[in-house]
């Protein structure tokens, strides 16, 4: 029996770099951390501790060195900027202010706070596709199982009588040929031109920016992209300032953690001109395309009275609750609208096989008694 070749430490650590955190895992990672230093057990045996409790290779792997660079004297924020998918540079820059300030436990708690509001909020948007996507590929499974394998069996019944077909039966029939002729290959266009959409816009700035451009700008999904957004913006800026990043330091990690190229490139403006002393509600009140009149006016508030963090806060919560209402509506919205289109395109390919059949059994029946 051949025994498998042991990993090399080098092979074993870009496998731990590799490893995927959930949001779901660095929000059990940051609580966990927290109450165990809360506890008075020491960072590294805390580390350890989870490790142990970690059934994920590549996590435990993760945690296993992380430990050992913070138990060499290294910080635990140093150590956990060597693996960016942990918290990336929002977590990292709350790491790194509660070791300074002597509130670890605290500003992990809040991280996990957070990464939980931050993934309920996600869940939301997300949530709110899921049905009409399902219903979606439920119609277009449907189309093609009748166009391309139930319908062809009984076309050859139309095309052999010399009967007057219906407008409908006609592009049913135009519909079912071309599917079968050219359906695969109309298939493997859509994957072709998503997959060219989703590597352009990796790749090419232009095109990112294009894409979120038109995002922000669409009739109901608009809306929606901006209060998330907006709502993501508030609560990471306020916690980084509860922790006690600075304003301009604080503005450039929101930008990074941000993924719309829109409001990333907005927060690094703002970030310029709080270093030079401007107010950010000054910078917020000239992207009226992104920015909502009301955002200017309260944070222009918090900075005047020195209540930002408070302020942001409370513009978070704000709007977190209409990207709820949003995602409650648009769901309400959409999901009789598709199952009206469904019933419709369904009811269509029925009556265009019935209704030629009806005519050529009327056709059929001997006039008289």
């Amino acid at each position: 029996m051949i025994k498998p070749k042991p990993r090399s430490r080098g092979e074993l650590a870009k496998s731990a770099l590799s490893t995927r955190f959930t949001l779901k895992d660095q929000v059990y990672l940051a609580k966990r951390l927290a109450y165990l230093i809360t506890a008075g057990v020491s960072v590294v045996e805390s580390l350890h501790i989870l490790r142990d409790q970690t059934a994920k290779k590549g996590q435990k792997q993760a945690l296993n060195h992380i430990a050992k660079d913070v138990a060499s004297g290294q910080a635990l924020s140093r150590s956990f900027a060597k693996y960016p998918q942990l918290f990336g540079d929002f977590g990292i820059h709350i790491i790194k202010v509660g070791e300074s300030s002597g509130t670890l436990a605290q500003n992990l708690a809040y991280l996990a706070s957070e990464l939980t509001k931050k993934q309920v909020l996600r869940r939301k948007v997300v949530g709110t596709l899921v049905y009409p996507a399902f219903i979606t590929v439920a119609t277009i499974v449907v189309i093609v199982v009748l166009t391309v394998y139930i319908f062809p069996k009984i076309m050859p019944i139309f095309t052999s009588l010399n009967v007057p077909l219906p407008w409908t039966t006609r592009a049913l029939i135009w519909t079912s040929a071309f599917l079968q002729h050219w359906g695969l290959f109309v298939l493997l266009g859509m994957v072709a031109i998503t997959v060219g959409i989703i590597v352009l816009r990796a790749q090419l700035p232009q095109v990112r920016y294009a894409l979120d451009w038109l995002l922000v700008r669409l009739p109901i999904a608009g809306n929606l992209t901006k209060s998330y957004n907006l709502a993501n913006f508030c609560r990471t800026l306020a916690l980084l300032l509860k922790s006690g990043v600075r304003l301009s330091e604080g503005l450039c990690v929101t930008a990074e953690t941000t993924k719309n190229v829109m409001y990333r490139e907005a927060y690094f403006v703002f970030a310029e001109a709080a270093l030079r002393g401007e107010p950010t509600s000054r910078g917020i009140a000239l992207r009226t395309d992104i920015f909502p009149s009301m955002l200017s006016h309260m944070v222009a508030i918090g900075e005047t009275t020195g209540n930002l963090v408070s302020t942001l806060e409370y513009l978070s919560d704000l709007y977190e609750n209409d990207v709820d209402e949003m995602t409650k509506g648009l769901s309400s919205a959409i999901e009789p609208v598709l199952m009206i289109v469904m019933g419709l395109v369904v009811g269509l390919i029925a009556v265009s096989v019935i209704t030629p059949i009806y005519e050529i059994t009327q056709h059929l029946n001997p006039h008289g008694g």
